[in-house]
């Protein structure tokens, strides 16, 4: 599976999914400011799995009617934000592909795996 970190994303995270084996491209390395419209294009010819914190992206998707390959979406409080970079590797490993398609919101302690979005891959 591949991954495309937004912007948002908290470096940490980019790095314990390397660290884990995943291929991640972070927006903050090569498009720093880069729109959100324009992180979405870019999974979608990619076809990555966007991680990302910026709530914008919900909007985009549902109100926007935005197509996508799937996207991760981290509600960590400032008291969690220590176990952030752990949970994403590991729902990542154990839910996989079952994510491609979805808006996924994961909470300290809890994951929510949206149904199929209708435009998506």
């Amino acid at each position: 599976m591949d991954l495309l970190a937004d912007e948002s994303c908290d470096f940490a995270v980019v790095r314990a999914l390397r660290e884990a084996g995943f291929n991640v491209t972070a927006v903050s390395e090569f498009s720093p400011g880069a729109e959100d419209n324009i992180v979405i294009d870019l999974a979608m010819r990619e076809r990555r799995l966007v991680i990302t914190e910026d709530k914008d992206f919900g909007q985009l998707i549902y109100a926007g009617g935005r197509a996508t390959v799937g996207v991760l979406f981290l509600r960590f409080p400032a008291g969690a934000r220590a176990l952030m970079a752990e949970s994403v590797v590991e729902v990542i490993k154990k839910h996989g592909d079952r994510l491609m398609g979805r808006f996924v919101v994961l909470q300290p302690g809890r994951v929510r795996i949206g149904g199929r979005q209708g435009k998506s891959s």
